[in-house]
């Protein structure tokens, strides 16, 4: 009974450990990817405790303001059993749109810099080639994003004016990532109130690439080792 008090207590109130299924968060994140999530960077909500006990608010009990550019593990305004992890793009005020692939917050287009060319994994086991790029925020956080191309279905979307308490949530991997761009009546997520918000992924503690391939590999050659307690941006 103490261990369980003393396990309920801190994956509620200090960390929690996720695993990585999609390839949403790629090149940042991989399919495979667990990682430790810090639950008092933005205080509590009924989303901090196991099975959403308690009841809804607008606000967060100790609330702190996520900051432009955190990785976010939260619930899907949509279907909130369901947990998400996307980077936080767009603030309260904000006003952010995509224009020919290229995202734009409060008018200005966002810089982009030529870095190489990465590998995507999905989620059937198949890898690709796509284009890497770093992008800058508004804030000088400097992060990856892959791209594809440029005129895809969400690469030319309205402008969104996020509302107060909400958040604007995008995957690094832009072709590939059903998120804010998409509202949740349509199956995308919308914009995500601050109530949502369960933790800030803070670092990759191990990761395992276990999708398809693997006949002639036992599991420590399925092992990652380079992304072992990497610090996530």
């Amino acid at each position: 009974v103490i261990v369980a008090g003393v396990l309920l207590v801190s994956t509620t109130a200090i960390a929690q450990p996720f695993y990585i299924p999609s390839g949403s968060m790629e090149p940042t994140l991989q399919i495979g990817d667990g990682l430790i999530a810090t639950k008092y960077d933005y205080g509590y909500s009924r989303y901090s405790v196991p099975f959403a006990i308690g009841p809804a608010s607008e606000t967060r009990l100790l609330q702190k303001a996520p900051a432009r550019g955190d990785i976010v593990i939260f619930r899907d305004p949509g279907q909130p059993s369901k947990t998400l992890i996307k980077r936080l793009i767009g603030l309260p005020g904000d006003h952010v749109q995509m224009v020919e692939g290229r995202l734009r917050i409060n008018g200005k287009e966002l810089p982009l810099k030529d870095d190489g060319i990465g590998i995507a994994e999905d989620e059937m086991g198949g890898s690709y080639q796509v284009a890497r790029y770093t992008e800058t925020l508004p804030n000088g956080i400097k992060h990856p994003i892959f791209k594809q191309g440029w005129d895809g279905p969400l690469d030319n979307t309205e402008e969104f004016v996020v509302p107060k308490d909400h958040f604007f949530m995008m995957g690094d991997n832009r072709d590939d990532s059903l998120d804010s761009r998409v509202a949740a009546s349509e199956g995308g997520v919308g914009f995500v109130p601050i109530e949502n918000l369960v933790g800030h992924a803070q670092v990759v503690v191990g990761s395992i690439d276990y999708l398809g391939g693997f006949e002639d590999k036992g599991v420590f050659e399925r092992l990652r080792a380079s992304r072992f307690f990497k610090t996530l941006y």
